[in-house]
């Protein structure tokens, strides 16, 4: 199958990253933002920059009937991921490939259970330093998306039309055979990186340096390797050294999004990454006392709202 029409929900980091490349290479009304009515007013009134430039994006709202997408990419926040599916609803058809690049490992299953796991394919955004305030974002480094198939060893005809299609407009990708791996790999990095930031109130150049803060991180991703034992996925220290070399790519500048959503008073994604490690932690009667005291320190923080 050829792809030729993309849907995109959420105007994250992200989005706007992803977004801004395609719709400089298609026709603009082949590439879509799925927004309600008041964001789409907002939007369109107030405009969306990335790295300085106005995004010329096509928005409609989840009512406005069109013709399926080929591709369908979710870039909202978990905590809009329940809402996000429902909106495409009018953009899923039964050829829809569907990604998401959310954090964590729960979303694909949780949008599958709307859409049939036949339509996902898993996929992890790595490499990215992008930084949103307000709406505007900027980075150094794109990064890149690593697409492949649920079940490993294999490469299926979507995940082919998915790297034929990035080809084709020069979108920097991967393809991996062992996504689930890939997947524990860039939730381990977050655990890390995210709360580790986010608690030191610093930027990446904090842990990409020796000291305390960069000990913390990679304590609180061992714990992540030792919990993925037992999960039947078994991280290693290779897999470690690996995330940590692709850290080390991102502008010390830069910062995750959960030091922006804490710097912004916003309730942070961290139910996805040491709240995630605690309930496994208790399933596994392992103890994971780095991620406890993150959960809590940042819990504390967000109390203060």
């Amino acid at each position: 199958m050829e792809i030729k029409k993309v849907s995109i929900i959420g105007l994250g980091a992200l989005g706007i990253l992803f977004g801004n490349h395609l719709a400089k290479r298609m026709p603009k009304e082949n590439v879509r933002f799925i927004a309600d009515s008041d964001r789409k007013v907002k939007y369109m009134n107030e405009h969306v920059y990335c790295n300085g430039e106005p995004c010329d994006f096509l928005y409609v709202t989840p009512e406005e009937t069109c013709e399926p997408a080929d591709l369908l990419i979710f870039t909202v926040k978990y905590e809009g991921l329940h809402e996000a599916i429902q909106a495409v609803k009018n953009h899923v058809g039964k050829d829809t490939i569907i990604i998401s690049a959310l954090n964590g490992i729960t979303s694909e299953a949780i949008i599958g259970q709307v859409y049939g796991l036949d339509n996902i394919l898993y996929s992890v955004a790595q490499g990215m330093d992008a930084v949103k305030v307000g709406n505007k974002l900027t980075y150094d480094h794109m990064g890149m998306l690593c697409i492949g198939d649920q079940k490993p060893g294999m490469i299926s005809e979507k995940v082919k039309s998915v790297a034929a299609f990035f080809d084709k407009i020069d979108f920097p990708y991967e393809v991996d055979t062992n996504m689930n791996k890939r997947l524990w790999g860039k939730f381990m990095l977050n655990v890390g990186v995210n709360q580790t930031v986010a608690v030191y109130e610093s930027k990446y150049g904090e842990i990409q340096r020796e000291g305390e803060a960069r000990d913390t991180m990679i304590a609180a991703m061992r714990e992540v390797i030792t919990l993925s034992e037992y999960e039947g996925i078994n991280l290693t220290e290779v897999d470690l050294n690996y995330w940590l070399s692709v850290l080390a790519t991102l502008s010390p500048e830069g910062k995750p999004s959960m030091a922006q959503d804490l710097e912004a008073r916003r309730n942070s994604e961290i139910p996805l990454f040491a709240g995630a490690v605690l309930e496994m932690s208790e399933k596994h009667r392992v103890p994971t006392p780095v991620n406890k005291k993150l959960y809590d320190t940042i819990k504390s923080v967000e109390s203060t709202y």
